[in-house]
């Protein structure tokens, strides 16, 4: 897959506890390593309460390390950065507001022009294919919209990273192959630096250019695969043999206890 010059992720070092009252705090994160090369797609895997969903929150600038640093681009992240997109597990839509309206809410925070966020919203929503659903409400579409529609969001910004939470985790098997097939063409037209957190296996290896392994809490990588796919890619590539390899070195690195799909 092809590099881009912007949207390189570095992050080191990086320790995280969570406070509990009354007695120590949590370790989330242990001197956490990772780089991310502008353009190239990175899947993290690992078992559950590992850290992978608190990693992004801490990329994104939501979450501030106890020690280490993020850059982007060799620029400290200290906060919530516009060159940053997140979309979570849930959608998170307000209920009141069209889509368009959801869609164009954070330029709306920024001030930025009604004329300038119409056209912004209507490019936004063709590259997720919801331009016909612009002025629907949530609660008129399908999970699989809704979640089409938070990706909007996220790419109104024209972010040069994309972060990725199990975005498609509440669909059905069928569907959320169709959507990981949508994500790589639109990364295809987009070149987005994009890291997704996921649960399965499969998914890891169809989507990234390799897979990072997380070890149990606290979280730190004890494995980077690279994934032996080119592109385009389709659904049929996972039974191709080297990825069965790129499988079974994944299983090797997560406990045995953890059932991945």
């Amino acid at each position: 897959m092809m590099t881009a010059t912007r949207g390189r992720i570095d992050v080191r070092g990086v320790r995280l506890s969570f406070a509990r009252p009354g007695i120590d705090p949590l370790p989330v994160l242990d001197g956490l390593d990772l780089s991310v090369a502008g353009g190239e797609i990175v899947t993290l895997i690992g078992p559950n309460g590992c850290g992978k969903s608190t990693l992004l929150r801490v990329i994104a600038g939501l979450i501030p390390a106890d020690s280490g640093s993020v850059r982007l681009d060799d620029a400290l992240i200290a906060g919530p950065d516009p060159r940053i997109g997140l979309v979570f597990q849930e959608p998170r839509l307000l209920p009141w507001r069209t889509v368009a309206a959801n869609v164009g809410y954070p330029m709306e925070l920024g001030g930025v022009p009604a004329p300038e966020r119409a056209e912004r919203v209507a490019s936004a929503l063709d590259r997720v294919g919801l331009r016909d659903a612009a002025h629907q409400l949530p609660g008129q579409l399908s999970g699989g919209m809704r979640q089409r529609a938070a990706l909007a969001r996220a790419l109104v910004l024209e972010p040069d990273v994309l972060l990725l939470d199990e975005p498609f985790s509440a669909l059905d098997a069928i569907t959320r192959d169709r959507f990981n097939v949508e994500l790589l063409k639109l990364w295809g037209r987009l070149r987005t630096t994009i890291v997704v957190v996921t649960h399965s296996i499969p998914e890891a290896i169809f989507l990234g250019d390799r897979v990072v392994v997380l070890s149990r809490r606290p979280g730190r990588v004890v494995a980077d695969v690279t994934v032996p796919l080119a592109g385009p890619r389709t659904l049929e590539d996972l039974d191709a043999a080297a990825v069965t390899s790129a499988a079974r070195a994944i299983r090797a690195h997560l406990d045995p206890e953890v059932e991945a799909a």
